[in-house]
């Protein structure tokens, strides 16, 4: 007769084999690449001695090629919840020890459990991806794992934040829930995202290439725009999803946390009343704008690699979290383009989702000419920004800090899109176009150059007349559509004045069941 004390130790003895993982050579491998295992991911991102695991014991019970005989711990994923930052989050771990963390029936299974144990609770789930895609031997079993994880991934978009962390290879369906979820983090050298290797591509296309050049890191995180954050290291990628985690919210019924502010929300900001250059095409940098504003000069930026003509950013204003939306003056002179409106809109609605106030700084031109934009459907992809502004009810700024024109000024975040409060700066232009074009377009300009005896006097004299009458803020403030005129320095004082008074907003949308973005 077994005691108490035996099956005690019965219980250690199953639970100590089990976090061996694959084994030490396979441990000491992961490492030797750089890695950190999947159980050292889990212990580092929770807050000491928080994790809780569950479901260690499920094991797999597929017959089929000898996989009678064959153990994997955990069926090669580690699930469970604990504190990040003293806040609860549940998470899975993929572990590439045992048998290359390959997803099959029961390791789909515990990660569709801690999916629905996050959505019915309301807290983030985040996910640590290092696997060698579906378990071949199970069969049609592993892709109805993917299809029940797919569906949980579009249930919880917008209830709950979720967050991916590509740590290895990420290949083949296993790509498309990362891509379904909030943000994802990549590490550079060590994690992949792509639909076919490279070994296919050849045997298909003909096309050479390595696994770095086709879905590494800074490939996803530059060209295609699949990933947010390309980090140096897993602890590196870690330690940025634990940051991310202070700006948001637990779920969509709650409000982000509110930190006890350290800067003072009346601080001037002088210095930019000397940042905007006294030439219209010289360019300056919109990060220091922003670092000026928010509390303490810290900004946290996805896609900071990406269409780097925009920045999006989480900052603070007096405690409260923003999200940021800016032009770049510093990349295609912030002009709007397919890859920044799609940036852009994207961010606009998972702020939106997750009760996050908008703040969008402007200066843009207009949208990128050439035939490459029209052709990609420039129209399309600029009208999800149009869309985005539209629905968003959260309190939406703005603040024009120098040119505005066209489309472009109704598409970031205009009075007539619903932002609540707008503000410019007395440099700012805000016209149908510049006056480089509009001498070339209105037909009295026209005429006058053409019959001067001196047409490119004369042409000056046009464009001096035109900025003088429409590239102004005052036309606008006229018109009540912008709420006021005021000096750079006062910007951040201003700002958090509108957004104290705006955290009470109410707006409703009206009763469907979704629109219809233009995708």
């Amino acid at each position: 007769m077994h005691t108490v004390a035996d099956k005690l130790k019965e219980l250690k003895q199953k639970e100590e084999a089990i976090r061996q993982m694959g084994g030490q050579a396979r441990v000491d491998k992961q490492h030797s690449q750089g890695k950190l295992n999947a159980r050292e991911r889990i212990e580092r991102f929770f807050d000491s001695g928080t994790f809780r695991e569950i479901d260690i014991f499920v094991k797999h019970r597929s017959t089929n090629f000898n996989m009678a005989t064959s153990e994997i711990p955990s069926d090669g994923v580690v699930t469970g919840h604990g504190l990040v930052n003293g806040r609860p989050v549940f998470a899975y771990s993929q572990d590439f020890t045992s048998r290359g963390g390959s997803l099959g029936e029961k390791h789909a299974a515990k990660i569709v459990k801690v999916m629905d144990l996050a959505l019915r609770s309301g807290v983030p789930l985040v996910g640590f991806n290092d696997s060698g895609g579906a378990r071949v031997e199970e069969g049609i079993d592993s892709l109805k794992g993917y299809g029940d994880i797919f569906f949980r991934n579009a249930r919880g978009s917008g209830v709950i934040p979720q967050i991916t962390a590509i740590m290895g290879p990420c290949a083949g369906g296993a790509v498309y829930s990362p891509a379904m979820t909030d943000f994802i983090f990549m590490v550079k050298n060590t994690s992949y995202m792509f639909i076919t290797s490279p070994y296919v591509i050849k045997t298909v296309t003909g096309e050479e290439t390595t696994f770095e050049e086709l879905g590494g890191a800074l490939v996803n995180n530059t060209k295609s725009g699949n990933a947010h954050f390309a980090c140096e290291s897993d602890d590196d990628a870690i330690e940025q999803i634990r940051e991310m985690l202070t700006y948001l919210p637990a779920n969509n019924m709650e409000s982000p946390p509110r930190l006890e502010p350290t800067d003072d929300p009346a601080r001037l900001c002088p210095e930019l009343d000397t940042i905007v250059p006294d030439h219209p095409r010289q360019p300056y940098d919109m990060k220091e704008v922003i670092r000026s504003i928010v509390d303490n000069g810290e900004m946290f930026e996805p896609h900071a690699l990406f269409a780097q003509n925009a920045v999006i950013a989480l900052a603070r204003l007096n405690g409260r979290v923003v999200g940021i939306l800016a032009n770049q003056p510093m990349v295609l002179a912030g002009c709007l383009d397919i890859d920044a409106s799609d940036k852009m809109s994207r961010f606009i609605r998972f702020c939106d989702a997750f009760n996050i106030p908008l703040l969008t700084l402007v200066d843009v031109p207009g949208f990128l000419p050439g035939v490459d934009q029209e052709w990609g459907g420039v129209i399309r992809h600029g009208a999800k920004l149009l869309w985005s502004y539209s629905e968003a009810t959260v309190p939406k700024l703005t603040v024009v800090t120098r040119k505005n024109y066209g489309g472009a000024y109704i598409g970031m975040s205009s009075q007539h899109l619903g932002t609540d409060m707008i503000f410019a700066w007395p440099c700012a232009e805000i016209a149908v176009m510049g006056a480089q074009g509009a001498v070339n377009v209105v037909s009295s300009y026209r005429k006058a150059i053409k019959e001067s005896n001196d047409p490119e006097a004369t042409r000056q004299e046009k464009i001096a007349e035109y900025e003088d009458l429409f590239n102004t803020p005052y036309i606008a403030a006229e018109r009540g559509y912008i709420e006021a005129i005021i000096c750079p320095a006062e910007t951040r004082a201003r700002l958090i004045d509108a957004l104290e008074v705006l955290c009470t907003k109410s707006d409703v949308l009206p009763p469907k069941k979704h629109g219809n973005i233009p995708v």
